[in-house]
Parts: C-alpha cells; structure tokens; sequence
C-alpha cells in the first residue's frame, strides 16, 4: 500500500525567503546535510565550517520565555539549524551543542543584542536546550492512510 510519512510543523513561526550560509567554527569530517542526494538540502554544513540554510527552511524562532526580535533572529535560525543537524544524528551533540550554543550567544551580541539577555539566552538552552538537540522518535511521525 501507498504511504506518506508526514509530521505537524505547527510549532514553526518562520521560512527562510532566501538562502542565506554562515561561516561557523564547526568543522565536521564529512559534508553533512539536511535533504536527499539529488534535491536541494533544507541545511548543509562543509567540512570547512560553512553552514549553508537553503530557502524555505522553516524553524520556530527564538525559544522559552523570551520576545522574537530582530536581534535574536539569525542567532534562532543558526542554532535552530545546528540541533537540527544534532537531532538527525549528522552532527554529534555530545561534542558540537555547546559550540552552537556559544554561537547564538555570539550572534545575539552581534545583532545587537544586550550582554545581560545574551547571557541569559545562553544560559537557558545549556539548562533546558538538550532535549531539543536530542533524535526524534519515530512515533512522531504519522503515516496515511
């Protein structure tokens, strides 16, 4: 019988309207990415660190009690594609989270954002953010019909 495995995406606020790639410190043996051989990856990452968000790419914003603003947007997008590559397996979390959380920091402050918020930012996805970098259970997905 025909299936389609599918997930709920409700939870995502924001797509990427256009590709946009980041030059990161996250330097993997192998070119990971987000996607199938032969179409456009949703998120790539060389083995020279640079991180490549394709359009469309959809992620939910700054997380926890906190107000999307525009100093927090790239910062959300990067990390978000970072645990994503984390919860697909591709990017070992045990090694490269804390990378990536200190990333957002960095990029907040860039953006603009003040040290006291970026501080917390960091602080609340060290304490609260490894369940959000962990594999996704299969039961999640849905299959239809």
């Amino acid at each position: 019988m025909d299936q389609i495995k599918y997930k709920n995406f409700q939870n995502y606020k924001y797509k990427l309207v256009e590709a946009y790639n980041f030059q990161t410190e996250i330097k993997p043996d192998v070119f990971l990415f987000i996607g199938k051989p032969g179409i456009k990856n949703f998120v790539e990452l060389s083995p020279s660190g640079l991180l490549g968000i394709n359009a469309g790419y959809a992620w939910d914003g700054p997380s926890g009690p906190t107000i999307d603003t525009k100093s927090f947007m790239r910062g959300s997008l990067i990390h978000d594609a970072l645990y994503q590559l984390m919860r697909e397996e591709k990017l070992d979390r045990g090694i490269y989270r804390e990378r990536a959380d200190k990333l957002l920091r960095e990029i907040c402050l860039k953006d603009g954002m003040n040290s006291f918020r970026a501080y917390y930012v960091y602080r609340f996805v060290r304490w609260f953010g490894e369940s959000s970098a962990k594999p996704e259970k299969e039961q999640q997905w849905k299959l239809a019909p």
